[in-house]
């Protein structure tokens, strides 16, 4: 899959060194993967949730220390990383309502 905005997550884990591992496994697993619908995800990735009315799709990265927020478009094979949070900054932008 095409992976738009990695440097998202290198940004992250210059800020976050215990990230950038868990980080660059999951990047590489996208970027050689060609996943054509969420079931698929789903399988690859028990952990992942699926946001419907916005959707997004959720990684918990890390052993869940970290939550990655991409936008699929398995039409286009096009995976857009819109945030990266350390667990915590996750759940106060999730209580905030996703801005």
């Amino acid at each position: 899959m095409n992976v738009i905005a990695p440097r998202t997550l290198r940004t992250f884990w210059q800020r976050h060194p215990h990230a950038q591992e868990p980080l660059r496994i999951w990047l590489k697993i996208m970027q050689q993967a060609n996943f054509t619908n969420w079931a698929e995800i789903k399988a690859a990735f028990p952990s992942a949730d699926y946001l419907s009315g916005e959707e997004l799709v959720i990684f918990n990265i890390g052993g869940n220390k970290y939550r990655l927020v991409v936008d699929i478009s398995f039409n286009q094979n096009r995976i857009f990383i819109k945030r990266i949070f350390t667990h915590a900054e996750y759940d106060k932008w999730n209580r905030g309502g996703r801005k």
